[in-house]
């Protein structure tokens, strides 16, 4: 099955995507081992729901998609094949990749910066101490 969307998605009409294999053309080589671990397991008729992967286009990009490996069976309920059913979650993935990036950059701003900063919670403990402000009152973040 591909249907339009999926072609849409990739890039790769039906035609082009058909008798191919799925995870050596379309997967990223980081995670074909585990995607392929998951369409063996729905082989087996254990489903995988919410597994997020990175599907290569027809353009070379890279889309994520949230996908749910269901057990494809025949009118006698024999196994005949896996259905991949998709969401492309490609903007939210790039959105928490950069807010993840954000956060590792303002922690090293933080720990480096020329000044002490530190912070407490709402019960008044210490939750952030950067090196400034270990150097000068000799008492480590620790």
């Amino acid at each position: 099955e591909w249907n339009n969307k999926t072609a849409e998605i990739t890039g790769f009409k039906k035609e082009e995507a058909f008798n191919k294999p799925l995870v050596s053309t379309f997967i990223v080589s980081s995670l074909r081992r585990s995607v392929q671990e998951v369409m063996d397991n729905a082989l087996q008729g254990r489903e995988t729901s919410n597994y997020e992967l990175e599907f290569r286009t027809k353009s070379n990009e890279i889309r994520y998609l949230l996908v749910n490996a269901t057990t494809r069976r025949d009118a006698n309920s024999n196994i005949v094949g896996v259905v991949g059913v998709a969401q492309d979650v490609t903007e939210a993935a790039q959105h928490d990749r950069a807010v993840a990036a954000m956060a590792n950059e303002l922690r090293q701003l933080v720990d480096t910066a020329n000044a002490p900063i530190f912070g407490i919670d709402v019960n008044g403990s210490v939750n952030e101490w950067n090196n400034k402000t270990a150097e000068i009152t000799g008492f480590t973040k620790e």
